[in-house]
């Protein structure tokens, strides 16, 4: 999608500072964090939401959780724990609608929803 701003922010469009990135994704802190660690893991392939995930999604898939690991280890939340969530719709709270996974850490994480 050219339009998309994750999109452009992977084509080098828009210049972001990744924390960091594999084949598959590549991770940035979120712009308005909602705990002391706040990162996002966003595909490099673009796809809306969760919705139309399918099996060929398998490696795009293991290609965020592999780099959200990574990026826990990197923020130093890796041993104490963290959230991992996808937003899915409006209702949800999506407000960019390419697939990215949340990673929240850094302090004791109250229930959502």
């Amino acid at each position: 999608m050219n339009d998309c701003l994750f999109c452009r922010m992977n084509r080098g469009e828009i210049p972001v500072e990744k924390i960091a990135e594999n084949d598959h994704a590549f991770a940035i802190r979120d712009i308005n964090p909602r705990a002391p660690v706040h990162d996002l893991i966003i595909p490099k392939t673009h796809v809306p939401t969760a919705r139309e995930i399918e099996w060929v999604h398998g490696d795009l898939l293991a290609g965020l959780l592999a780099l959200a690991r990574e990026v826990a280890r990197l923020e130093g939340v890796f041993d104490g724990g963290y959230r991992l969530a996808f937003n899915v719709g409006d209702n949800a709270g999506m407000t960019i609608f390419h697939l990215h996974l949340h990673l929240l850490g850094g302090r004791k994480l109250g229930p959502e929803g």
